[in-house]
């Protein structure tokens, strides 16, 4: 018995070194990763009405595509902190959108709605009075959320003009559930033509374990430690080659069949055009089935809203479309691979259908593709992307800048009416 016991306090003392070495590595790490000012914070939170939104006044590094540091302000915009008052002789312009505008892959003075700020700031037309514009983009929006977004938050602030950016490569999509595929977040659906609110995300399983006290302790204990939020970056690494290596492989089969059937001039079938350009990309030709059909019309129909309320509230809406990666890219082949494959002559579809719908709403309207398309090609210059993935993904400094200054020039126009 002596034995065993004197076993049992040697074992015990190994595993106290142990948990004493780890104790002090992990502390050790801990400190070292903040001395060279590690972060990789998680950036949202659950909201019982949008889903998610961003965790106010929270500050970190931003990995993906392009390492940026983000600040939220006190309200969780990507933007700096703004009265609720508005100064006199002041014009506020309000900006909503998805990811481009929160625009987390550039430095926030390089983002599009800095760039006008400061041109409308130092046009001459516009002397003697103040500009301020107010940030309310969030990354993975569609128009629903920034409709919710409208009524929550930027209301309070009295903007004398919102802008609309409307991403035409996924803010359709995002804006049905069955191409969306996130049950976590809300949707709106159109009864008898009028839009519906549909809130059944609040029993989503995924969104009753974000919301869970549990995963609120996890996203605080993760936010407060580096180390932690070194592993998760860790693991967020391995979790998406494996995602980009499955995705290619289910790309090249369907390359294979895509290239088969075209060949034998069958069909293409439905599943493998979607495996070979993505089902966002789909958005650049005439809705084919009664789904795209109806994420279309409940598309048009939260713009349309937007517009109503924009009015009712004695401000001005401007919508401007924001252009993917494939519209614009600056080799004329590549986006020929895209037209062959999808089967259309040219990939500005959604522009027209947006400016058609701005047209019989009377709402001002900027189409970036087009200009964006023509000084790609002019001048060989790429909007999206960075480093090897040049060209795809989210706008660079360049895309912001070129997308700033047109916007700047429109919004000038319609301050001056």
């Amino acid at each position: 018995m002596a034995r065993f016991k004197d076993r049992l306090r040697r074992a015990a003392a190994k595993l106290m070194v142990i948990a004493v070495g780890l104790l002090f590595g992990c502390m050790v790490a801990e400190i070292g990763l903040r001395i060279i000012g590690y972060s990789y914070p998680i950036f949202y939170q659950p909201d019982t009405v949008r889903g998610y939104t961003p965790i106010p006044e929270l500050e970190g590094w931003a990995w993906p595509e392009n390492k940026t540091y983000v600040r939220h302000n006190r309200e969780g915009f990507r933007d700096i902190d703004h009265d609720k008052q508005k100064p006199a002789n002041t014009i506020r312009i309000a900006v909503i959108g998805d990811s481009f505008s929160e625009a987390k892959q550039v430095p926030v003075e390089s983002t599009f709605w800095n760039v006008f700020q400061r041109e409308l700031a130092a046009s001459p037309a516009l002397a003697g009075k103040n500009v301020e514009v107010l940030n309310f983009g969030v990354g993975g929006y569609g128009t629903g959320e920034e409709l919710l977004t409208l009524r929550q938050r930027v209301w309070d602030y009295s903007p004398d003009i919102v802008l609309l950016a409307v991403c035409t490569y996924n803010d359709v999509t995002d804006n049905y559930e069955l191409f969306k595929n996130a049950a976590e977040l809300p949707y709106f659906k159109l009864e008898n033509n009028e839009l519906v609110y549909d809130n059944s995300f609040l029993q989503a399983p995924k969104y009753l374990w974000h919301d869970s006290t549990f995963f609120r302790a996890w996203v605080a204990a993760h936010n407060h430690s580096r180390l932690l939020q070194l592993l998760h970056h860790a693991q967020f690494g391995i979790k998406s080659r494996i995602q980009a290596w499955k995705a290619q492989k289910r790309f090249d089969e369907a390359s294979k069949t895509l290239q088969t059937a075209k060949t034998s001039q069958q069909s293409v079938p439905s599943d493998v055009l979607v495996n070979v350009v993505g089902v966002e990309n789909l958005v650049f030709r005439e809705p084919r089935d009664q789904d795209w059909e109806q994420a279309w019309r409940v598309t048009e129909a939260l713009i349309s809203q937007i517009g109503q309320e924009v009015s009712q509230h004695g401000a001005k809406l401007m919508v401007v479309t924001i252009p993917s990666d494939i519209q614009v890219y600056p080799d004329t082949a590549v986006r020929q691979a895209m037209l062959n494959n999808l089967g259309v002559a040219d990939l500005f579809y959604p522009d027209r259908r947006l400016a058609a719908l701005a047209e019989r709403q009377g709402i001002p309207f900027l189409d970036l593709a087009v200009p964006m398309q023509q000084a790609a090609d002019r001048d060989k210059v790429f909007f999206h992307g960075f480093g090897q993935q040049i060209g795809n993904g989210h706008w660079n400094e360049a895309g912001h800048k070129f997308a700033g200054e047109l916007i700047a020039g429109k919004l000038e126009e319609i301050i001056r009416q």
